[in-house]
């Protein structure tokens, strides 16, 4: 007797849309940190355009408008604001720019840090590192951070709605390198310096949390780190998209109820002893 198969129906086509707790529609995001092409900062600024958010993306050389323009040409909303944001009164005035722009800042992502254009980021070890280049890291990776989260919270407080993501590392609040006394006091920093913030602006509908990227293979990874992501437990580094996602996660409605959090993106590097081969 011959087998007989009922064909299955054929899936009804369904529009493709974004679910509301996913999207950024309506949203506006300022991501500093964003001019390196192959950069965290940039790519979290496209894929948060991509879910919907105007962006304003901020670096200190003029780069950062070529970047706009790049967006503005694919049909996001963007503009680029050139600003040093170690200084605090240039923070300040970026912040407003960027308000009467967009009349609103709801979601802040503090990316800037590292190397600034034109300035490298510099490797000494502590007992030879020089005062001026102590305050330099930390006003590159925990002032800028401190500049523009300040400039930003009285306006989320009046609406009662924010999201601050902070590109902090796994380099200082879980791990450490020689060479990088200042980068890790910085870092770790950041963190706790987030956890107490979000006690305080969490009543008023705001949350703070950090991405804590391991090994990321962009423009800024020199050679020993692209080799040392070889021996993550996934054998690579990751990408700059793969840091985007979290802080798109982490911006987006469905996080509303996760503050002062560390959010770690490592290969799972951080859960090995064994590093080498």
């Amino acid at each position: 007797m011959a087998l007989s198969v009922k064909p299955l129906p054929s899936e009804p086509q369904r529009p493709q849309t974004t679910h509301p707790l996913f999207s950024l529609h309506g949203q506006v995001a300022l991501v500093t940190g964003a001019g390196s092409e192959q950069g965290i900062g940039l790519a979290t600024a496209r894929l948060l355009a991509e879910l919907g958010a105007r962006v304003a993306i901020a670096a200190t050389g003029p780069r950062i408008h070529t970047r706009a323009a790049e967006f503005c040409a694919v049909g996001h909303t963007a503009r680029g604001y050139q600003a040093d944001l170690t200084d605090r009164d240039a923070t300040s005035a970026l912040v407003t720019a960027v308000e009467a722009d967009f009349r609103q800042i709801d979601i802040l992502v503090n990316n800037a840090g590292m190397a600034m254009e034109g300035s490298a980021e510099r490797f000494a070890a502590f007992a030879d590192t020089t005062l001026s280049d102590w305050d330099l890291d930390l006003a590159r990776n925990l002032g800028t951070c401190v500049n523009v989260t300040r400039a930003c919270l009285p306006g989320m407080v009046a609406r009662r709605h924010g999201r601050i993501i902070n590109v902090s590392s796994v380099t200082g609040p879980l791990v450490g390198n020689p060479g990088e006394a200042a980068y890790c006091a910085a870092k770790a920093a950041m963190v706790g310096m987030s956890r107490a913030i979000a006690l305080e602006v969490a009543q008023h509908g705001i949350t703070i949390n950090n991405l804590a990227p391991g090994w990321v293979a962009t423009g800024s990874q020199i050679e020993k780190e692209a080799v040392a992501s070889h021996y993550t437990p996934m054998r690579r580094a990751g990408s700059a998209t793969e840091m985007a996602c979290m802080v798109a996660f982490l911006a987006s409605p469905g996080a509303s109820y996760i503050t002062g959090q560390m959010m770690v993106v490592d290969g799972g590097n951080c859960l090995q002893e064994r590093k080498g081969p």
